[in-house]
């Protein structure tokens, strides 16, 4: 079976694709080719998963973040609260959502390590990425691609094992879409609020509260995208109210919510973000778009 085709608009000129075969659970990926020269340039919020990008077309990403512009050729991201902004003249990339709990135990680090901004990813993985780089280069489809990626995130010898406890207070996190008072989620698990607090923390990247700030936030942007008024957002998100809803949109993506639709939401932010719908369709598993 081939690499699932999302197509192409006829004034887009970009080409995504995402993997058919099977992916481990807790992990999302799609590729993007810039075919037309039209450039990327994103403005990114914060989402409920750890954030893999690989440039393979023997080009930079600028990236400009809480630690500043640099030009990488990939980078990982933590559950971050910073907006960032993303350029390339001519991007070619595979983008990987990995749900904290698999980042924790595919990746080999702590979220917590990731900090607020990009991470290069050599430096987080050294020649391995390099590597990865080439040979994604190399490939001549994205079924070659998505299958040399799969491989590079399952080889580890000895992946680390996330508590379950941990496990279980972050799912509960997501399937409430954030809506779960910390109390009551410490309480579910058998920890102390100071336990969890340490625990979830090293583990997720965000102490509970923030981490279900996040969650939430990212259901209420679903809704905004989606045309919805901002007021019915906030009734249906668990917002006291749309001042409340207005606050948390500041935080994590430097916005109000109007602004946000108009300056996330630019030509190929729209199929980008259709790309990561379409492959939530087919079975990736709650990471929180």
């Amino acid at each position: 079976m081939g690499a699932v085709d999302f197509g192409r608009e006829p004034d887009v000129a970009w080409d995504f694709a995402g993997p058919a075969e099977a992916v481990p659970r807790g992990v999302a990926m799609i590729g993007y080719r810039d075919v037309g020269g039209a450039g990327l340039d994103l403005r990114v919020a914060g989402t409920a998963a750890v954030t893999v990008v690989i440039e393979f077309g023997g080009r930079e990403v600028i990236v400009d973040d809480v630690l500043g512009q640099r030009a990488l050729g990939g980078f990982v991201v933590g559950l971050p609260v910073e907006a960032m902004r993303i350029r390339s003249e001519r991007a070619e990339c595979i983008e990987i959502r990995l749900s904290p709990i698999q980042a924790y135990s595919l990746l080999g680090v702590s979220p917590t390590d990731l900090g607020r901004g990009a991470v290069a990813l050599d430096d987080l993985l050294g020649q391995r990425a390099q590597q990865l780089r080439e040979r994604l280069a190399s490939a001549q489809t994205w079924d070659e691609r998505f299958a040399l990626t799969k491989s590079f995130l399952t080889q580890r010898d000895r992946p680390l094992t996330p508590d379950p406890e941990v496990l279980a207070g972050w799912h509960r996190i997501l399937t409430s879409h954030g809506q779960v008072k910390i109390g009551e989620l410490a309480g579910s698990v058998g920890w102390s609020h100071k336990r969890l607090l340490s625990r979830f923390e090293s583990q997720i990247g965000l102490a509970p509260k923030r981490a279900a700030m996040l969650v939430r936030f990212r259901h209420a942007v679903d809704g905004l995208l989606a045309g919805r008024p901002a007021a019915d957002v906030a009734m249906d998100c668990g917002y006291t109210d749309q001042a409340h809803l207005c606050r948390d949109v500041s935080i994590f993506a430097d916005h109000t919510p109007g602004a946000l639709t108009r300056h996330y939401l630019p030509t190929i932010a729209q199929h980008r973000y259709q790309a990561w719908g379409k492959f939530f369709q087919y079975g990736a598993g709650p990471l929180g778009r």
